[in-house]
């Protein structure tokens, strides 16, 4: 089973790029970070108690107010007033870090632990490719589980900005700034994947700077090129061989592992020649 990490930046169509994947004629299960993490801190669960008792004492419009929610979809409590924690954890100063750090350790342990348990579910249902939709991929380090990296990404990013106003009208230009910043730089991302695929490991760049159909033209090229090179058949034989499963996981990891520490030796030297 090919496990396709997918990426980008806020607003670059990440997640058109996941849409167009789990339709005909690709049909492939997406497992969602950003969905997963919203169920990991749904009321009544371990995340949502320890979100309360670290910002609830200093962000009064923490929960939403009766009226603002379906109490009867939420019995166990007010759900998490999103915008009002985005103030807190989005942005570049020391405070907000610490909070984004604070709110990261809550989250991210939960959202691994259902996304490996969906990741079973796929590998038993005999699928050969499932996405693993995370927009912090790099930076969680869970590229390195993954057969392939696609880095959804745009050549401008003020169209990021523009692409985010439109969406979330609510937002001023410094919170949209600060939503992209918080999300890093995707140039970065996309060199990355470019790196990826040079250096032995398979990471990909799908350009979303024009319209949805050139975008589903641009995807369809990649996904062609990956079909031929983790064909069907190769999925079935993994599942009836389990051994042989678990033994192309660790190289895939091994692989992605190298790879990664080859692009963080890069950077390290880029930095000292500056």
């Amino acid at each position: 089973m090919l496990l396709l990490g997918l990426t980008g930046s806020i607003a670059t169509g990440k997640s058109t790029v996941s849409s167009i994947l789990s339709s005909p004629p690709y049909s492939l299960p997406i497992i969602d970070a950003d969905i997963i993490a919203r169920q990991v801190v749904e009321p009544g669960t371990s995340g949502y108690a320890a979100i309360l008792k670290h910002f609830l004492p200093t962000t009064p419009d923490l929960l939403l107010n009766p009226g603002e929610y379906d109490e009867k979809k939420f019995p166990k409590g007010a759900p998490l007033n999103r915008p009002a924690l985005g103030r807190r954890v989005f942005g570049n100063s020391e405070e907000r870090k610490r909070d984004r750090g604070v709110l990261n350790g809550i989250v991210h342990p939960a959202v691994r632990k259902e996304m490996y348990r969906q990741l079973l579910k796929c590998y038993l249902r005999g699928h050969w490719a499932v996405v693993l939709d995370v927009p912090l991929l790099f930076e969680s380090g869970l590229d390195s589980i993954c057969g392939v990296v696609m880095v959804v990404g745009v050549s401008d990013p003020e169209v990021q900005m523009r692409r985010l106003r439109e969406r979330d009208p609510h937002l001023t230009e410094e919170d949209a700034r600060n939503r992209v910043l918080s999300q890093g730089d995707v140039k970065a991302k996309m060199k990355r994947a470019e790196f990826m695929a040079e250096s032995g490991g398979r990471g990909v760049v799908v350009l979303n700077d024009g319209t949805k159909e050139e975008l589903k033209n641009n995807l369809g090229a990649v996904m062609a090129k990956l079909g031929r090179g983790s064909p069907r058949w190769w999925a079935w034989l993994l599942l009836l061989c389990p051994p042989l499963a678990g033994w192309i996981g660790v190289w895939n990891y091994w692989r992605g592992v190298t790879v990664s520490n080859r692009w963080k030796e890069k950077e390290v030297k880029e930095r000292a020649r500056l």
